[in-house]
């Protein structure tokens, strides 16, 4: 289309030239939208789902523009490569759409810096025409109550990094060596991590999952894993896929309270249908007497997982000396309110659950990345309209950080296709700078004289190639490198 366009202006540059044929000619109004410039150089902060779609949007509907992804990780793709469970290949598969994107020679990837430390968001903004922020929520809600900070208290978020390489995760070492974890949220991350601390290790091996994380899996010695929540079985986060998977778990057997499910059978008729069969599944593995199969295989069964509701983390309990956790105090939680305004509210009774290592899974938050960009602390976002982040022009956000940390990734996709859409509407209209801007040059010139090595998406292949092979030996699709300094000298110079 490009080509069409600059056909039609060097036609019409040219005095007494015959017009090309009428097939070549634009329709009204196509040449306008590279009116702004003819190379817009446009940069992502962020190389996970919300980055990779917003790039890959924007290179599809401008056919000049060129985009430019920031990452602060050694290697790309974010929560995909980080967040999805080794025992979930499946929804890795995007990687390889991400790929495409970031092989196009109007595209690069520049992992190894830090937005925000290594070169600021003003300084981004001078070198490019607009600027998208799409770094995601790469922190953790805290509980905010007595006991957190004892060892044994782990964030679910850690937990994840720790066994998917995430290099600032690899120091965690959690001691598997209690008998019973206790996992405080009921969403999708929540059960992840049951999964993988109750799945028998052999059923890991030719996962992605890092070695060394297998290793301490072998030697754990937890038996039953308790799953917490504030709500009731309506009120759940996580999705009947994975609440299949976790009924389903070689080796375990379920244990759910017949009580909390009292009457719920009529309360489901006219509820949305993806909730009404996820509550029913869990209805009936509650409540009816499992097959003859199913049953012996419950009673072969080494480990165990149950479903807590109506209870709310009140307090962490230490051993006797202090050093470690012993125990969680929950207060036992009414429901106020009806739909989705339904809140729990701590009743007088407590109920203490003796464990020695407490996961926290309440939800994940963004962080504030540079001065110069408003963040809304209470919110975990920037505040924005649709992408736009308030009050300052040329700059937007997508992903997490634009709206909050809920959805899956196809949820994320059509979220970073709005905030694209409107950029290009926005460099249609003329809203944003004119003239050239220089790009990478200019912020290659800066972390030069800072002494950053900027990770080129060439080197994460090389990277990429190197994980493939040390796999191979074990039959694994790979084995992560997960240290900094050991990719640095595979890379070289």
């Amino acid at each position: 289309m490009a080509l069409r366009c600059w056909r039609w202006w060097r036609w019409s540059a040219r005095p007494g030239a015959r017009p090309p044929p009428s097939r070549s000619i634009p329709t009204p109004g196509f040449c306008q939208q590279f009116s702004t410039q003819e190379t817009p150089q446009i940069c992502v902060v962020g190389s996970g789902p919300a980055g990779f779609y917003t790039a890959q949007h924007l290179l599809k509907h401008h056919t000049q523009a060129h985009v430019d992804i920031y990452e602060k990780q050694f290697v790309p793709f974010g929560l995909v490569r980080f967040g999805v469970a080794p025992d979930h290949p499946e929804v890795k598969n995007v990687i390889n759409t991400f790929t495409h994107t970031a092989r196009s020679d109007r595209c690069s990837f520049w992992g190894n810096v830090v937005v925000g430390r290594d070169v600021s968001v003003p300084e981004l903004q001078e070198a490019y025409h607009a600027v998208v922020l799409s770094y995601g929520a790469e922190d953790h809600q805290t509980l905010g109550i007595p006991g957190e900070e004892l060892p044994g208290v782990v964030s679910a978020r850690a937990f994840v990094g720790w066994y998917n390489g995430l290099p600032e995760n690899q120091e965690l070492a959690p001691d598997l060596s209690c008998d019973t974890a206790v996992i405080l949220g009921q969403g999708n991350v929540a059960l992840d991590v049951a999964r993988i601390l109750l799945t028998p290790p052999e059923h890991l091996e030719k996962t992605d999952i890092t070695e060394s994380a297998l290793g301490v899996l072998r030697q754990s010695q937890v038996k039953t894993v308790w799953i917490v929540g504030r709500r009731g079985p309506l009120q759940v986060a996580f999705t009947i896929k994975e609440l299949r998977e976790m009924i389903q778990l070689p080796g375990t057997r379920p244990i759910l309270d017949p009580s909390n499910f009292l009457g719920l059978q009529d309360r489901i008729k006219d509820v949305p249908r993806p909730r009404k069969r996820l509550t029913e599944l869990l209805l009936r593995t509650a409540t009816e007497k499992p097959g003859m199969e199913e049953a012996a295989r419950q009673a072969l069964a080494s480990r165990a997982w149950g479903l807590r509701f109506f209870r709310s983390p009140q307090q962490v309990l230490p051993t006797p000396d202090g050093q470690r956790v012993a125990g969680i105090r929950l207060a036992v939680t009414r429901l106020e309110g009806v739909g989705e305004s339904t809140r729990a509210v701590p009743t007088e009774d407590v109920e203490d659950i003796p464990c020695g290592l407490v996961l926290s899974s309440v939800g994940y938050k963004s962080r504030p990345i540079d001065p110069s960009v408003p963040f809304d602390p209470k919110l975990g976002v920037i505040p924005n309209t649709e992408g736009r982040v308030v009050n300052v022009p040329g700059l937007y956000c997508s992903g997490w950080v634009k709206r909050g940390p809920t959805g899956v990734i196809t949820t994320t996709m059509t979220d970073s296709f709005l905030t694209s859409q409107l950029l290009l509407q926005d460099l249609k209209a003329g809203l944003l700078p004119s003239g050239p801007r220089p790009g990478y040059t200019a912020i290659q010139a800066l972390l030069s004289s800072r002494g950053v090595r900027p990770v080129s998406f060439s080197d994460w292949e090389k990277l990429d190639a190197e994980e493939v092979s040390r796999g191979q030996g074990t039959g694994k699709p790979r084995e992560k490198l997960v240290d900094p300094r050991e990719m640095l000298q595979l890379l070289g110079p």
